[in-house]
């Protein structure tokens, strides 16, 4: 039996006793506060350059020569060096006091988001309409990209082999391009009355690129080549340039702020670039570190991590002999597995957060909310943790102290019932290595639509989370 106790004793046996989610506001200082303004100004700039997987990684290449990076074979490198693989992926390391056969720090994100993407034969007429034909990248709901206005990014190479980056639609100037929607009168059969995944077809995403004539009325396809035209005497093109080409079509509008506090910002592509853009900024800030930092940001997550963009493809195992040189260190299979072993890693993507409109598919008691700090996913995939690296319960353990005595505001969470759904991340790819590796990023709403909503103090907690790991030893 338990002896009776005091009202005052329950409630000091209630504070010791029993965990009690955080909200980062209630946690931070006046001098906190006006950072995390700071930070939300200087991510809204970051996600206005980078709507592609290419911009963000020319962005990040931007950001880290400011900061004094080098590329890795330059010769003033000073131990602060990046690479990049054919301008979608980018590893970024700063060496640290300690070899390197002790471990390593690593953060590993991804740089693409969902999108349009043109399809090799894009350019048809219909109607007296020219058009764009899309393919869909990565999980979306389809009707969200119809009737909103959308930009044109990309690289184009042309047939003298001249590479242009285009990105059209950005500027208050710029014309923009949309996929028409069914008006409601007649949409009763061929959508209302379907499932929401099937009626709006993929194949009807098709973009609206123009609308005027050239040429007398008999001349064919009046209003395509009217649009060729104005490639070719812009840009040089002709048609086939267009197969070779990687054009994406992404929202046209800029990171805003949301609500009338300002508290949230709404923008495209957040998943992942809220995490990218906090591991950046925690490595710009890291000096002199005690083991060796690396980060790793890497393409087609959002597509499975295939191809030799994606966490699959070896550009660690690449990267590593690089750094091993710069250090002065001997390298061999074996120290190259001892090194892997004794790393630790964040796989630094967001979190779905709760959702307070649809509580039936989120399972409350362990569903991430906005507001209460950065994320720790101890795992992910589907039904019965299918698709995931479990992280074990020692590393955890480790996240979990090295946070509390940091200061850092952290939740835990995971995608939803058991049986509702799921997802993955790149985790797995780099467990597979060896190393420790744990999912650790920002709460999103919307995610994977054309506007995404982060909170603020999440952003700057995740930022502050990463530059805690990165520093520890």
């Amino acid at each position: 039996m338990f002896k009776k106790i005091t009202k005052k004793e329950v409630q000091a046996l209630e504070k010791r006793l029993s965990y009690h989610r955080r909200l980062v506001w209630d946690e931070l200082s006046p001098g906190d506060r006006e950072k995390v303004w700071k930070t939300a100004e200087d991510y809204k700039s970051f996600l206005n350059a980078s709507k592609t997987e290419r911009e963000t990684i020319f962005e990040i290449s931007r950001r880290l020569t400011l900061a004094g990076f080098k590329e890795v074979d330059h010769s003033g490198s000073k131990g602060r060096v990046f690479q990049v693989w054919k301008d979608k992926v980018l590893a970024l390391a700063i060496l640290g006091k300690e070899p390197l056969s002790r471990g390593m720090q690593i953060i590993v994100s991804h740089v693409d988001a969902p999108r349009l993407d043109l399809k090799q034969h894009p350019l048809y007429e219909e109607a007296d309409l020219a058009f764009f034909k899309t393919h869909y990248y990565g999980g979306i709901k389809k009707y969200q990209w119809l009737a909103r206005p959308l930009a044109l990014h990309g690289t184009i190479l042309t047939a003298e082999n001249k590479k242009i980056n285009l990105a059209i639609g950005e500027k208050e100037q710029d014309p923009v391009f949309s996929v028409a929607d069914l008006l409601p009168h007649l949409a009763r059969k061929v959508q209302m009355e379907k499932k929401l995944s099937e009626a709006i077809e993929g194949e009807k995403l098709n973009i609206l690129v123009g609308s005027t004539p050239i040429g007398p009325i008999e001349t064919k396809e009046r209003f395509k080549l009217a649009t060729l035209r104005y490639l070719h005497e812009h840009y040089g093109l002709i048609e086939e340039d267009l197969i070779s080409a990687e054009l994406e079509l992404v929202p046209a509008e800029p990171a805003r702020d949301v609500g009338l506090d300002r508290g949230i910002v709404g923008a495209y592509g957040q998943d992942d670039r809220a995490c990218v853009f906090s591991a950046l900024k925690a490595a710009i800030e890291v000096e002199k570190p005690g083991r060796t930092v690396v980060i790793l940001f890497y393409d087609k997550e959002e597509v499975g991590s295939e191809g030799n963009t994606s966490a699959r493809a070896r550009i660690l195992e690449g990267f590593l002999p690089r750094l091993f040189s710069l250090k002065g260190e001997t390298l061999s299979p074996q120290i190259l597995d001892v090194t892997l072993t004794a790393s630790r890693a964040i796989s630094a993507d967001v979190a779905g957060a709760l959702d307070p409109d649809y509580p039936e598919v989120h399972e409350k008691r362990n569903a991430p909310r906005l507001g209460c700090g950065l994320c720790l996913t101890k795992f992910t995939g589907s039904g019965g943790k299918i698709g995931s690296s479990d992280a074990h319960a020692e590393y955890v353990y480790w996240i979990r102290r090295l946070f509390n005595q940091k200061g850092i505001i952290w939740q835990t969470g995971e995608m939803g019932k058991v049986d509702e759904g799921g997802g993955g991340t790149i985790a797995k790819f780099l467990a597979a290595l060896g190393l420790e590796i744990v999912d650790c990023g920002t709460p999103v709403l919307s995610m994977h639509s054309p506007f995404e909503l982060v909170s603020k103090a999440d952003l700057y907690m995740t930022y502050k989370g990463y530059k805690a790991f990165l520093r520890a030893s």
